[in-house]
């Protein structure tokens, strides 16, 4: 009967502490939001607005590399202190840290002397935010199966995208209340849904003879080599396409769908394609469970590098429509298997070192989209 149960365990998603992971995720999405919402605002307020490029390439740079520091680390804990929680909290505690020291230094009003602190914080807050987001992600593989790997990746998608579907919503609420309540709240709202994943997480790692923090799906020792090189690919991508919705689309869509669509501009536009992806995470998280998450990730990738070229370079609004439905859909397919595909993809003792290569991959094309737009080249 206990034999069972275990079975039954190792094959089902544990789901309080998914969603501990989810609230997590969208903590960090909400905080993510109101960096670049404030981020221009405060280096104009204290005038450091010379400094716009070199914050943008330190935070490109910060973004590509810290991940798999942080991994690296990660994979350290978990065979010195039978987990990878000691970094996760380390990092969290560090970021609500810097969100209270952003707050506490915008409610003084800081001097020209002191107002120097607040780049610095800015970086800080950078690689705190990066420290723990990919051992904290890389725990999705401790309590969901291999094969349901994709329908937990489709959980944390629909979190991410609606969460930056509201994004008007959410500038207005940071908007209303302000820079300094802003990184106050941001701290306690990091801090708690951290703690939360780690309270539910270290039952996982309270059973005798546990040294290692194992997959629930039993993959005792790996033997395989991390294909490193793919792993990033995989990243640069999903990366990719989420630089391309986020940086080109608004203005791209704007020209050739506003018109039709009068009363919507580029913005809303991005907005309808998270809604669609989040809507169709789940079914097609199931879907790739059929397929195979190494052939769903190829079918999506070709889909949607073409529907970007078409979107791109057509004129017709009827087929500039239809694209952006397509993108929309291959755009969840890539969510929801990419990293699950890089997880797979990774030697046991790397577990947590390839998921942070994997996220620097993510931010490798939007750190130079971003910095070639602040050099005015773009």
């Amino acid at each position: 009967m206990e034999a069972l149960s275990i079975n039954q365990k190792e094959n089902t998603i544990q789901w309080k502490q998914l969603w501990s992971l989810a609230a997590l995720y969208g903590s960090i999405v909400i905080g993510w939001i109101a960096y670049q919402r404030y981020q221009p605002k405060l280096l104009v307020q204290f005038h450091f607005t010379d400094f716009t490029l070199l914050l943008v390439i330190a935070q490109g740079l910060i973004l590509t590399i810290t991940p798999p520091i942080a991994g690296k680390l990660g994979d350290r804990y978990r065979f010195e202190k039978g987990h990878r929680i000691p970094v996760i909290t380390a990092g969290i505690s560090f970021a609500a840290m810097i969100f209270m020291a952003v707050a506490f230094t915008l409610f003084s009003n800081p001097n020209e002397l002191f107002k120097w602190v607040l780049p610095v914080l800015i970086v800080f807050w950078l690689i705190a935010m990066s420290i723990f987001t990919s051992p904290a992600l890389s725990t999705m593989e401790l309590f969901t199966p291999v094969d349901k790997l994709p329908r937990a990746m489709a959980v944390l998608t629909i979190v991410a995208n609606l969460i930056y579907a509201l994004e008007p919503v959410i500038v207005d609420i940071i908007d209303f209340l302000g820079a300094p309540v802003t990184f106050m709240t941001g701290g306690i709202v990091v801090f708690i849904s951290g703690y939360a994943l780690r309270k539910n997480s270290l039952s996982l790692f309270s059973q005798q003879n546990n040294k290692e923090d194992r997959p629930i799906a039993a993959i005792a020792f790996d033997t395989q080599r991390s294909r490193l090189v793919y792993i990033f690919f995989l990243g640069i991508v999903l990366g990719i396409a989420t630089t391309v919705l986020f940086n080109i689309f608004p203005d791209v869509l704007q020209a050739k769908i506003g018109p039709l669509m009068k009363t919507w501009n580029g913005k809303i536009l991005v907005v309808d394609i998270l809604v669609v992806s989040a809507i169709v995470s789940w079914p097609l998280s199931n879907l790739v469970n059929r397929v195979g998450m190494e052939r769903s990730f190829w079918i999506s990738t070709v889909l949607i590098v073409v529907s970007m070229v078409s979107i791109l370079l057509l004129q017709a609004t009827a087929l500039v429509l239809i694209m952006t439905l397509v993108f929309a859909l291959m755009f969840a397919t890539l969510s929801v298997s990419s990293l699950p595909l890089a997880i797979k993809n990774s030697n046991y003792y790397e577990k947590v070192f390839c998921v942070g290569i994997f996220f620097s991959g993510v931010a490798f094309p939007d750190g130079m989209v971003e910095t070639l737009q602040a050099m005015q080249i773009l």
